[in-house]
Formats: structure tokens, C-alpha cells, sequence
């Protein structure tokens, strides 16, 4: 996105004309030695064998300014835990995998889970959960990033540009998400839940309850459901990881409530990205994007609670009846821009999506308003460590063991 327009309260890093991958990466090898980068990979092993993985790896084996890959490995027996370890071995950085199946950490984690300090759910949220505990416990990382596995369209410009605002010395940024356009292999618009659900609920509720330092905070986020970030190593322990499908937005709430605006950016990570693609789902809420919504709606709600917002059953009806009207008012715009652009857009699979989200605020505020002190949140691994001291040293172990093979 070639504009250079710098709206909301945190700093728009562009992707300008001019702008050199070469460059920044020259800046981060000179930044290395100062800051030391870790890159988190959080991974399915079915990822492993479909189409993006092996393309991302190719990729980062030319990212020599990163000194250590984690990668969290989920759904993996034994044989496919060492399959994945000679799949990783042409990375050259130093890298470990933690296999959150394998008999070492499923007792660490059970010991957690007996003492209340560790995720129940299985999931995206519990294995990055782990990945920080391990980068804390190593204590030798100063920028740690994270992104998915599932990047159809992946270059190391995104670990590039995530990494850069938060290990440049001469810059001042502790958070750091990225952002980009979704256009999939098909030429359609993609990127619903945000486009159609995320920022026509914050402008809803931004209508209905005026100026919030919160709901401006979010509503600031190009991508807010975009899953690359970076963040300090310090800021890294602070944060309390969300176990469900609110993972993207209980991490930005996270982030507002450590951190200072100033201290927070955004940065251009590609001309565009494509991964795989959720089915819409059902009513029930188990699955899809369906799921994703309801989740997302019951994270920010909380949110909204705890900064003395009162909320009612009229007080959701009245939301999803504004959400309705800022949701197709959006659509009409990114029908034009589909338009102009060459670009496929369904209006009817579209407004069928706004109709299923309008019900997902509807459930998640009646789940909202039965169980308002539910919280998601896995405790933060200060707590954890200063509740088991020799925890670190055990998880280290545990992670050494099982990639030396004993």
C-alpha cells in the first residue's frame, strides 16, 4: 500500500517507493549482534506436508541476521516428530522444535495444567504459549517474531520488515504487527472476518459508546487479525496469551494495556498475502469462521468490560442492529474497490457472511452477559517461573533431549 497517510494513535510503517529488501536486512545483521532475533513458527504437522511450508523455509535459509528459529510442533507421534526434525534441518540458524506431543512435555504440561498455570484447550494459542516460555527460559533473544506456516505467497521480506522497527536501536517500538491486502490465487477479495466483522463492530460500537482510548487503539490496526507480530523480549513475559480463537485481538489488548501507543506499530509486510482459506460455518459456533467470530466478539466484550463499559441484552441488540448497517455500508465500498480493481467479490456469499456475524454478536454478548469474569487468558510466564523456579532449566532440558534424539 503505496500511501504514506499516518491516521489512528500508533505509528503506519509503509512500504514506500524505494523500498529495499537488501537494505534492511544489511541494517539487521549490523542490528544481530546488539539484539538478537528469535522467529517463532507455530505449526500443525499436516503443514509440513502441504503446499507453503517447504517455500518458507527456502525462504528464511537466506534470513542469516536471525539467530534462532523455534518451531512448535503440534499433532506429531513420534515417527512425524523425527520426519519434521530432518524437514527443518536445512534451516542453518539455530533452531529448536518443541514437540508438544512428545512424552517430555506433555508431563511439564500436565504439572502445569494440575497447578492451574498452564492452557487445557489444544490450539494455536497453547502452542505459542510454549514457544515463549522456551525463548524465556533460553534468555537470549532481544526481538522475537512470530508468523504462521500456512503462507501461500511467503517471502523474507515479512520477517524483514517485523523484525526491523523492534530490533533498530535507534527506534523505540515494542509491538510491531503486520499488515498487508488479501487477494487469493483466484483473484477474489478475501480477509472477511476483518473486513466484514472486525472493523464494522469497532466502528458500532465506537457510534454507540463515543470516544474510547481502547476501541481507538483497535480501530487503528489496518489487519488486526493479521497472525505476524513482533515484540520485545521484555514485553514478551508481560503478555497473557488467549487460548481460543481470540489469539489476534487478546494479544492487542494485551498490548494496550503494557504498553504506550507510541511504543506500538504497524508495518506493510507484503503486496499481498494468501494462506489457507476457512470455510464459513454454522450457527453452533464449532468451527470456521463462524467460530472465529464468535470468539473475537466475546474477547472484545470482556475487554470492553473491564474498561467500566456496562453492557445489557438491549445493549446487543441495539449493537447488532448498528453492526448491520455499518457492515453492508462497508460491503457497498469493497464492492467498488473490487470493481475498479479487477477483482471477484460475491455480494450474495458476502451479505450471507454479514448475517451469520450479526448473530455471533448476539450469542457472544448473551455468553458474555451469563459468564462475564470468563477468562481465556493462560497465566504469564513470570508467574509461571516464580511459581516453579526450577521450570526453566526443566523446560530447556526437556527441549534439548528431544532434538538430540534421546
Amino acid at each position: 500500500m503505496s500511501d504514506f497517510k499516518q491516521d489512528g494513535v500508533i505509528t503506519t510503517l509503509h512500504r514506500l517507493p524505494g523500498s529495499s529488501l537488501e537494505h534492511i536486512e544489511s541494517e539487521l545483521r549490523l542490528f544481530a549482534s546488539r539484539n538478537p532475533m528469535t522467529l517463532i513458527l507455530p505449526s500443525l504437522f499436516s503443514e509440513l506436508e502441504g503446499p507453503a511450508l517447504s517455500n518458507i523455509l527456502d525462504e528464511l535459509q537466506h534470513a542469516d541476521y536471525i539467530n534462532q528459529i523455534v518451531i512448535g510442533l503440534d499433532r506429531a507421534d513420534e515417527a512425524q516428530f523425527h520426519f519434521a526434525r530432518d524437514f527443518f534441518a536445512r534451516l542453518p540458524q539455530d533452531k529448536r522444535i518443541l514437540w508438544n506431543d512428545g512424552p517430555r512435555l506433555q508431563a511439564i504440561a500436565a504439572e502445569l495444567e494440575a497447578e492451574a498455570l498452564g492452557p487445557t484447550e489444544l490450539g494455536k494459542g497453547r502452542n505459542v504459549w510454549y514457544c515463549i516460555g522456551y525463548i524465556m527460559a533460553a534468555n537470549n533473544s532481544r526481538a522475537v517474531a512470530l508468523h504462521d506456516c500456512d503462507i501461500l505467497t511467503y517471502s523474507r521480506e515479512i520477517p524483514a520488515r517485523l523484525f526491523y522497527p523492534i530490533a533498530n536501536p535507534a527506534l523505540d517500538f515494542k509491538f510491531c504487527k503486520g499488515y498487508y491486502a488479501r487477494i487469493n490465487a483466484a483473484g477474489k477479495l478475501s480477509g472477511r472476518v476483518t473486513r466484514l466483522f472486525v472493523h464494522p463492530l469497532l466502528d458500532s460500537l465506537r457510534k454507540m459508546l463515543g470516544s474510547s482510548d481502547y476501541l481507538e487503539f483497535m480501530s487503528s490496526f489496518r489487519y488486526p487479525l493479521s497472525g505476524e507480530f513482533a515484540l520485545s523480549s521484555d514485553l514478551l513475559g508481560a503478555i497473557r496469551i488467549p487460548s481460543d480463537w481470540g489469539l489476534e485481538v487478546g494479544i492487542l489488548s494485551e498490548t494496550f494495556r503494557n504498553m504506550s501507543n507510541r511504543r506500538v506499530c504497524q508495518v506493510d509486510i507484503a503486496d499481498n498475502y494468501d494462506h489457507k482459506h476457512q470455510d464459513i460455518g454454522n450457527d453452533d459456533y464449532s468451527g470456521g469462521l463462524a467460530r472465529m467470530s464468535y470468539e473475537i466478539g466475546k474477547a472484545i466484550f470482556r475487554k470492553l468490560g473491564t474498561e467500566g463499559v456496562v453492557m445489557d441484552e438491549a445493549f446487543f441488540r441495539t449493537l447488532k442492529a448498528v453492526y448491520l448497517r455499518e457492515a453492508l455500508d462497508m460491503l457497498q465500498r469493497y464492492d467498488a474497490d473490487a470493481h475498479i480493481n479487477g477483482l471477484k467479490l460475491d455480494i450474495h456469499a458476502e451479505e450471507q457472511s454479514v448475517e451469520l456475524f450479526s448473530a455471533a454478536i448476539l450469542d457472544a454478548g448473551s455468553k458474555y452477559l451469563n459468564k462475564p469474569l470468563e477468562t481465556p487468558f493462560i497465566p504469564n510466564w513470570r508467574r509461571v517461573f516464580s511459581a516453579i523456579p526450577d521450570l526453566p532449566q526443566r523446560l530447556l532440558e526437556a527441549v534439548e533431549r528431544d532434538n538430540a534424539g534421546n
